[in-house]
Formats: structure tokens, sequence, C-alpha cells
């Protein structure tokens, strides 16, 4: 597909869905005036996340002082037949993040409501569910449609146990039509799990509304912190202490709410 092609196939896709009208607003908007917002303080972002960045094992048993027993040895069955549904799915989606440290911290803060921001397979959802159904608790999702894939919304979350989907809300529009949603139903929040608009703007704009929702004592988590520097620098911003973890040669970004 060349490039003229699929911004046809875009156009067209949004104009089908009335309600992403706003999002394709903001898509017109970003291209013609702020292309850079994506990548915006990468290199120095990098090297933040380098120079801090420790293992999933070092963040769990000396961060949260909790022992550290890999996430596919505690639901061996659940993930093998989570691996199977995503070999069986259609249409292609983005990998897994940090499953272990989604799990632990959503086991750290005693989650009882939790919010992620993107959703794909599932797998994020997978690892949250999986400490929260224990609790009774509740998982609120955002996740923009896969609008150029046909059937990807029957994929969506494919992975995730269904003895944990009584605990899932998923919410199908972008953040920000969704947060709101959300908020409509949620006042306080245990866990944030942000993996969504990578954008600097996008980010910043997600980060202040979930900090804001987010009690003490809970855990804000942001993947993919090296793309560019609004984690970093909304860490700066508050005068908060991250956390840096590497997995699969990228980083995650953890921060307890004192």
């Amino acid at each position: 597909m060349n490039k003229i092609t699929e911004i046809s196939s875009t156009l067209l896709a949004y104009l089908k869905r009335p309600d992403l009208y706003p999002e394709l607003r903001r898509k017109i908007w970003k291209n013609l005036f702020n292309r850079s917002s994506a990548l915006r303080g990468k290199t120095e972002a990098e090297q933040w996340c380098r120079q801090l960045a420790i293992t999933e094992r070092e963040f769990v048993e000396n961060v949260l002082k909790m022992d550290f027993v890999p996430f596919e040895k505690l639901f061996p069955v659940e993930l093998g037949t989570a691996l199977h549904a995503q070999q069986n799915a259609k249409v292609k989606m983005g990998g897994a993040g940090s499953l272990n440290v989604i799990y632990y911290i959503n086991e750290f803060a005693g989650s009882h409501t939790s919010v992620e921001t993107g959703v794909a397979y599932g797998w994020s959802s997978f690892a949250a569910l999986a400490s929260l159904e224990r609790r009774n608790g509740m998982l609120y999702s955002s996740d923009m449609p896969y609008i150029l894939q046909n059937h990807s919304e029957d994929f969506v979350g494919c992975v995730i146990p269904n003895q944990y989907r009584i605990h899932w809300s998923l919410y199908r529009f972008a953040d920000k039509e969704s947060l709101p949603k959300i908020f409509e139903k949620v006042h306080s929040i245990d866990v944030v799990h942000y993996d969504s608009d990578k954008t600097y703007d996008g980010r910043m704009w997600a980060y202040k509304l979930l900090w804001e929702k987010l009690r003490r004592g809970g855990v804000f988590m942001s993947d993919d912190i090296g793309d560019n520097a609004a984690f970093k620098d909304f860490c700066n911003h508050n005068n908060l202490s991250p956390h840096v973890i590497e997995f699969d040669g990228k980083y995650a970004g953890v921060v307890i709410k004192n």
C-alpha cells in the first residue's frame, strides 16, 4: 500500500465511523502542524533511561519488596491458552509489554481498580486481571479501533482468559473520549498502565489526567518511555522519583505515588 492509498483508505475508514470524528480531526491537525511530537527529546530520553534502567526482577524484589516468580510460571495454563489465541488471530496487533511488572504492581497496590490505555491482543490486560480477579476488582481499558484492519475488533483482548472477562470493561474510542467516560464510573484509581498515544503531547495530556485520579500509594506505569522525553519531563516537572525497567530492548517507567 503506497502512501497516497494508505491516507485515502484511512480517511474513508474514519468517515464510516462518526464516533471517531473527534480523533480524525486531531490526526489531521497533528499531521499538518505537529509531526515532530512523536520523537521530541528521543535522544535525551534514551540516554536517561539507560542510566536509570534496572531489570524486572530488581524492580520487583528491591523496589516493591516482593518475591519474584516469573508470570509464565505463575499462570502456565492460562498463558498457553493465550498464546494459542494469538496464533489463531487473523489480524496483526502490538506485542506484549512487561507482564511481570504489570502483574506485580497490581499485587503491590492491592488493586481493586486499574485503568489501562491500549489493549491490542490484551496481554497487559491479562496480566492486570490475573491480579485483580483475586480481589474481585475491575480493569477499565481504553483502546482505539484498528480501523484499517477488517474484523480487528473481534480480536481485541482475545488472549484474556474467559474467567477474567467479568472483571473487564472496554471502551473503544481514542483516549480523549474513553477516559472521560471511564472517569464517570471511576473516581479513584489504584494502578495506571499507559500504552496508547505515543506522541509527546498525547502522553503529557493523558499523564496529567491519569495522575490526578491515581490515589496515594497507587502505581503509575508507562510503556516505551524511550520514544520521546514525555515521561522524563513529566517526572521532572512534578518532582517525581521514577523507576525505569528494561525488558526486550525497551523501557517502561513506574512511579509510586507518595
